[in-house]
């Protein structure tokens, strides 16, 4: 009986597309800690911005001032906004990023069960046969 694995170019495969979900998953978790790092950023910069707000304008400011305040202000709440979604959109795509390889990794699992059994069931026979 031949030891070969027959299934060998399919346990192969499952162990490349493994390995390319792991590495395209960790892509994906350092996109999502960029992303949420840039939020922490804005999220900072609006509350520096509005501490500043408040000390001018406890100081006294004109109505021009005191509008470009604002102005900055509802436009940083914007971006804050905008890269919430940003979070959002990327934290999706790591969770699915995740079960993809792990989809992956439980299809290589199965290919390595098939091919240690076949391992097994050749050691078996050539003992029991020899």
């Amino acid at each position: 009986m031949s030891n070969q694995f027959h299934l060998q170019p399919l346990l192969d495969l499952a162990q490349t597309r493994t390995d390319d979900a792991a590495r395209r998953l960790g892509e994906l978790v350092a996109a999502e800690r960029d992303v949420a790092q840039k939020l922490e950023m804005l999220e900072d910069y609006r509350r520096e911005y509005n501490d500043r707000f408040v000390e001018a304008a406890r100081s006294g400011l004109s109505p021009d001032a005191w509008r470009n305040y604002g102005a900055f202000i509802a436009k940083l709440d914007e971006a804050i906004l905008a890269q919430r979604r940003i979070v959002e959109q990327s934290r999706a795509q790591t969770t699915l990023g995740q079960r993809q390889w792990l989809d992956q990794r439980n299809k290589l699992k199965a290919f390595d069960n098939l091919s240690q059994r076949h391992q097994a069931g050749v050691v078996v026979l050539d003992v029991v046969g020899g």
